[in-house]
């Protein structure tokens, strides 16, 4: 894979970029539409195509940010078309990653010596490059470690990014610009402390530890004398990633195993913890043959508000869902219903809530589930499909839902996307007050 001798740090260079971006799509559209006056039928998988190559290409340059926007949209399967799904997915791991020189600027700069004086041995070429930073593979006392180093200027970038990636984000992918601005300063709270490596090394010391009882997972060790700000140094983990450790072939029993300590994981963090690993890509795990699992990455962090926790997590319990004062003034707290809805638009937006809670909550209103079954999957795309055309939502005059539900609902799309991928069935363990009383696992 090429390399990169600089990033675009500037807030000139990176505009110059996006703009850069911008003409390239617009000359797509153009090359389209002209097809599709010389034949009607012309379909929109190659605009999709050349689209997704030049957006990715572009953020790939600049990393940071904008390129964590694209990583968040390619595990949103019910949004994007397969093309940028595919290219976007890229961005966990495979972005392209800086060259020789950068990275012993960065360690000189930190640590005011070179990666070579600092550890026995340190390879040059990245193992793997994503949005924020690339991981290199050092020894030190016998010891393999991986070495995280961030891209210069991804901190310093992150607002400007954000609101030069937002018209983007409304225009192509048919978003709510209401919706992208309230979320907006959710998104930049998550990167801002994604880009602080000391922070991420607290947490994960901490959350790694808090976990360590759950069956099959494990996590690397942290050396806080490597590490600092910017860099970041643990333990090597062996293990694949989903799509290697998929062509292995592994059998059903393994694959419930992994996908078992999937959810074991999740389910600690959440109604233990109340703060979770919020980038549930295959990027961050590491599955071996013997059914275990290395888990990687605690960068990204969602904290959990007790007062969202308390009412996110009852419109789970389907009992919830059949007390219709009790679920509108729950739906009134999480900002699904706002003060300024005519009785009407209450009423409508009640129903969509609550159709949609029965079909996502689906795994919650069972005692296993089989993540294999691709009907349900099917079903939760073709309705995310069809909440992007409805116009009462594209036209609402307010951002419907907390903004602390983005990063939950991503982390539990994540989670589910994942145990689909390893066609996992799963026991599905979760609180006490969480079951219940009659098992209901479809929409009335």
């Amino acid at each position: 894979m090429k390399e990169q001798n600089s990033i675009p740090t500037s807030k000139v260079a990176r505009a110059t970029q996006f703009v850069k971006t911008g003409v390239k799509i617009g000359g797509n559209y153009l090359k389209h539409n002209v097809k599709k006056i010389i034949d009607p039928t012309t379909p929109k998988e190659e605009l999709h195509q050349d689209n997704a190559e030049d957006i990715y290409e572009s953020l790939s340059e600049l990393k940071g940010s904008a390129l964590k926007v694209t990583q968040m949209l390619s595990m949103d399967k019910g949004l994007l078309p397969r093309a940028y799904r595919e290219k976007f997915a890229m961005s966990q791991y495979s972005a392209p990653p800086l060259s020789g020189p950068l990275v012993v600027k960065t360690f000189k700069k930190h640590f005011k010596r070179s990666p070579s004086e600092l550890f026995d041995t340190f390879e040059m070429s990245a193992s793997n490059a994503a949005s924020i930073g690339q991981v290199h593979k050092a020894e030190l006392n016998g010891k393999p470690l991986a070495v995280k180093i961030q891209y210069p200027g991804v901190s310093e970038s992150i607002g400007a990014d954000l609101k030069m990636v937002k018209p983007i984000a409304v225009a192509m992918f048919g978003l709510n610009e209401k919706d992208v601005d309230r979320y907006m300063g959710e998104v930049h709270a998550r990167l801002l402390e994604e880009t602080n490596y000391v922070l991420e090394l607290e947490r994960s010391v901490e959350i790694s530890k808090a976990c360590a009882h759950i069956p099959n997972v494990f996590f690397p060790k942290y050396y806080p004398e490597l590490s600092c700000d910017k860099i970041l140094t643990m333990d090597w983990l062996e293990g694949l990633h989903m799509k290697e450790f998929l062509a292995t072939n592994p059998s059903q029993e393994i694959r419930n195993q992994i996908g078992q300590a999937l959810w074991d994981f999740y389910d600690f963090q959440i109604h233990n913890l109340r703060q979770v690993h919020a980038d549930p890509h295959p990027g961050n795990f590491l599955m071996r043959e013997d059914g275990t699992m290395g888990i990687i990455d605690f960068g990204c962090i969602k904290v959990i508000p007790e007062l969202f926790y308390d009412n996110y997590f009852a419109l789970i319990n389907f009992d919830t869902l059949e007390d219709e004062a009790k679920m509108n003034e729950i739906f009134k707290t999480l900002e699904f219903i706002v003060a300024s809805d005519s009785a009407e638009e209450s009423s409508f937006f009640s129903k969509l809530f609550k159709e949609m809670i029965y079909l996502l909550g689906r795994p919650f209103g069972e005692e296993t589930f089989d993540f294999a079954d691709d009907s349900y999957f099917e079903q939760v795309y073709l309705y995310a499909e069809k909440l992007q055309k409805l116009d009462e939502l594209r036209n609402s005059k307010v951002a419907r839902g907390s903004q602390h539900g983005l990063y939950i609902n991503r982390t539990y799309f994540g989670l589910y996307s994942l145990l689909n991928e390893l066609r996992a069935e799963v026991s599905i363990t979760k609180p006490d007050w969480l079951k219940s009383q009659k098992l209901k696992g479809e929409f009335a």
